[in-house]
């Protein structure tokens, strides 16, 4: 929603204030200009991007016009689950995990949650975590280590369509110049004939400059920082998991351990203390 709104202001500014001024909006419309800006940045996007970046990055875009990935209830549902795995590990031991971890789909402590078990790189990063608890016999600082460097990974792979979208934001402009400076070349061919289409050549090719940079500064950046902003919103889960998971390993109880995953949620999207104790209360 935030990002409609952003982007009218920014036309309703832009094109307002030019229309104040006494500015013809139709000279504002050089489709070569737009082909020349749009097809290069397109095409040098794809040139700079395996598959698997510019598929996420249409992924990335598009689900920006969506609600962010977890909600306070996913929330709520992810540190539950958690509880729960933890209380069974603490009553039947750690063995008694494998039979969880092999099959989710199946598992009773993973299927009560079908928001969670359909998000499966999240789910797949809970079981190889559980995986090396029950098999690894890790301590916790080998188990953090290990972590770290998965999850750096992951954000690095899930920030990677942001980024590449902001490399575009930063090309644009110089591919107003590029239409600008083709614009100036098409004009210096009409020298010596009709002032008015020399002046109309000259507009046109300034458009292209001035395309290039609204497009930069106005919505392709933006878009790309807001990208980047809600991989990182969404990682907070993997962080979530890996808290808890070490804490449990530490021999906090269920609750203790819960709690220190809770933390690390941010404060929008966080349940109270209140509400996920009242929510564990009523599950069991």
């Amino acid at each position: 929603m935030f990002v409609i709104i952003g982007t009218i202001v920014v036309m309703i500014s832009v094109l307002g204030g030019y229309l104040l001024s006494h500015g013809n909006l139709m000279a504002l419309w050089q489709p070569y200009e737009f082909l020349i800006i749009f097809g290069g940045a397109i095409g040098a996007f794809i040139v700079a991007n395996p598959p698997s970046v510019v598929k996420g990055s249409l992924r990335g875009l598009t689900g920006l016009f969506k609600g962010p990935a977890y909600g306070k209830q996913d929330y709520i549902d992810l540190l539950s689950m958690l509880y729960d795995l933890f209380s069974a590990m603490r009553k039947e031991g750690l063995l008694a995990l494998e039979a969880h971890i092999e099959d989710p789909a199946s598992s009773p402590i993973f299927s009560a949650y079908p928001r969670l078990i359909r998000e499966h790189h999240l789910i797949d990063f809970t079981t190889d975590c559980l995986r090396l608890i029950v098999g690894g016999n890790m301590n916790p600082h080998e188990l953090e280590a290990l972590l770290d460097v998965e999850l750096e990974t992951h954000h690095a792979q899930a920030e990677a369509p942001g980024l590449a979208v902001a490399k575009v934001a930063d090309a644009l402009p110089g591919f107003g110049i590029v239409a600008a400076v083709l614009g100036i070349v098409t004009t210096m061919s009409q020298l010596g004939g009709d002032t008015s289409r020399i002046g109309e050549h000259i507009a046109g090719a300034l458009v292209g400059t001035f395309l290039g940079i609204l497009l930069s500064y106005g919505f392709v950046g933006p878009l790309a920082a807001a990208m980047e902003a809600r991989a990182q919103e969404d990682g907070k889960a993997f962080e979530c998991v890996k808290v808890a998971l070490l804490s449990s390993l530490r021999g906090y109880n269920p609750m203790v351990a819960v709690e220190f995953g809770r933390k690390t949620l941010s404060s929008l999207t966080r349940p109270t203390f209140v509400n996920l104790e009242g929510h564990l209360k009523g599950a069991r």
